[in-house]
């Protein structure tokens, strides 16, 4: 694949160094992480092999990424393994994509509280999507769901949002029949905006009384109770936005949608434009005046503290799973299969990097790119040569 002409990583390497000296203290442990697995991925420093061509001799090298998920590079072969783990949870039916998202005065409160504020956001959205779906007087049915994780816009502000892909039925109560949805209509989103808005303000209260909250710099004065409630009152005021997008075409289009969004970084690495003079410009998507592409400039140090700023939580899980597609429910899936007649799908080996390589690009790594005749052997390697637990040297 070829290299785009400036990525991420190179900002890293250009300016890391000053904006550590900087902000270092400012950093958590996993974000100086994240700077170093980026500086160093498909790098000679995180180790590699050579490989030689058997009949004209051509070499080339392979360097190791470094696999972590917030990397640019190394999503492609994520997004690909996890997709092909979903096919066989496809179902014969109309899919909707729902979005949840946290209104602007939250973002400062969710910024110092960054885990338990977002696994408010994951339970508070499944909860309404699940219960307003199981009132007879809308669906009446169990459904299923898929959630994905984003906090950033196309400028990389925080703007913490939940984007969801659910099946358009569900299950009776009795679990004998699939109640279908009517077409090109779920849920209503007024209902779903007003109980998203009432279960996730009710889950920051009780945070709140438990002294759970983080409450620092321009936050401080919401430590007093008559203070927060009266915060909390103007949020109740609000409307809170949920949008739905129409429904997808038919499960082909749900993979295709769903690839785009469930192991997206801040900023894919074809998006910055140069990188000069202390700034680095970049490509972004008006939403508002017709996904016009613009660009944008900003200081290194600026981009970098907005990128940094997505990263999450050691262990916080992005991507969760409600109803009959979570873990635990698998045998309602299967249920929900038989409802619709649908075959038990095979279960196919996991495919390797490599493999997944062929599949995408129509291209085998084991031919000689040089002679086209000749098989690429290993016939040298070499390991790691730093550590990515360690904060990066830029230097």
């Amino acid at each position: 694949m070829k290299r785009p002409a400036c990525e991420v990583a190179d900002v890293f390497r250009r300016y890391g160094r000053d904006f550590l000296a900087e902000r270092e203290l400012a950093l958590t442990t996993i974000q100086r992480r994240v700077m170093a697995a980026i500086l160093f991925c498909r790098t000679a420093a995180l180790g590699g092999q050579v490989e030689q061509c058997d009949r004209c001799g051509h070499r080339r090298f392979f360097y190791r990424s470094c696999r972590n998920r917030h990397c640019p590079k190394c999503q492609w072969a994520a997004r690909a393994a996890w997709l092909s783990d979903r096919v066989a949870e496809l179902l014969p039916c109309q899919y909707f994509h729902i979005v949840f998202t946290l209104p602007a005065p939250l973002r400062a409160l969710v910024l110092q509280n960054r885990k338990l504020l977002l696994a408010m956001l994951f339970r508070a959205a499944s909860a309404s999507l699940r219960e307003i779906a199981a009132d007879p007087k809308h669906l009446g049915a169990g459904i299923g769901l898929l959630a994905v994780l984003h906090t950033w816009g196309q400028q990389l502000q925080f703007h913490p949002h939940l984007h969801c892909v659910v099946p358009g039925g569900g299950l009776s109560p009795d679990q004998q029949r699939w109640i279908a949805c009517r077409p090109g209509f779920f849920l209503p989103v007024r209902v779903l905006s007003r109980r998203f808005r009432s279960l996730y303000l009710g889950q920051l209260e009780a945070a709140f009384l438990r002294g759970e909250l983080t409450l620092q710099g321009p936050l401080a004065a919401l430590a007093e109770p008559p203070a927060f409630q009266r915060w909390l009152r103007a949020l109740r005021q609000r409307e809170w936005v949920v949008y739905a997008k129409p429904p997808f075409d038919g499960p082909a289009r749900v993979l295709a949608y769903l690839a785009r969004y469930t192991h997206r970084v801040a900023i894919a690495n074809h998006r910055p434009v140069s990188i000069e003079q202390g700034r680095v410009r970049f490509q972004w998507r008006d939403y508002r005046h017709h996904n016009k592409r613009k660009c944008a400039s900003l200081a290194a140090g600026e981009f970098i503290r907005r990128f940094l700023m997505h990263v999450l939580p050691q262990g916080f899980r992005r991507i969760r799973y409600y109803g009959f597609l979570a873990a635990p429910c698998r045998e309602r899936l299967a249920l929900c299969r038989r409802l619709l007649a649908v075959p038990e799908p095979l279960q196919a080996p996991k495919p390797t990097a490599r493999a997944l390589y062929e599949k995408l690009t129509g291209r085998s790594l084991r031919d000689c790119p040089a002679c086209g005749r000749g098989a690429m052997l290993v016939i040298d390697a070499w390991p790691t040569q730093v550590s990515l637990r360690a904060p990066p040297d830029t230097s």
